[in-house]
């Protein structure tokens, strides 16, 4: 039976933000192109970004498609507000920290309840590590 490690823990969340920035990258980067005018190759890059990021969550030790993606979208709030705030000019207010940190804190409880199993691939940490 596998069971979260450190090194389990710190793949699966390395993954998360490669697969966060990837799509928040890529989005962003076709959004540019479509809505901001930007030249029509930041949309190709945007796209072959996002092609990547649909390969990412396949790389997890994760055994469960939907506590994946649903873990996977607690990530993917904070990492679009750090997105917007490092290259957009947003300016994120009291109610995105609270509400970010409360979305990130969900999922890490639901990926690390325990559970039969603990949620992993049966050898996990051979592997993946």
């Amino acid at each position: 039976m596998a069971e979260w490690t450190a090194s389990v823990a710190a793949l699966s969340i390395s993954l998360f933000i490669i697969a966060g920035f990837l799509e928040v990258g890529g989005g962003w980067l076709v959004w540019q192109a479509v809505r901001e005018g930007k030249p029509w190759y930041w949309a190709a890059v945007g796209c072959w970004m996002l092609v990547v990021y649909g390969f990412i969550p396949t790389l997890q030790p994760i055994d469960d498609f939907g506590r994946l993606y649903a873990v996977y979208g607690g990530f993917f709030i904070v990492l679009s507000y750090v997105w917007g705030y490092a290259l957009d000019g947003f300016k994120p207010d009291v109610g995105d920290y609270v509400g970010g940190s409360i979305a990130l804190a969900g999922v890490m409880l639901a990926l690390l309840w325990p559970r039969d199993g603990g949620g992993l691939e049966p050898d996990a940490d051979s592997n993946f590590v």
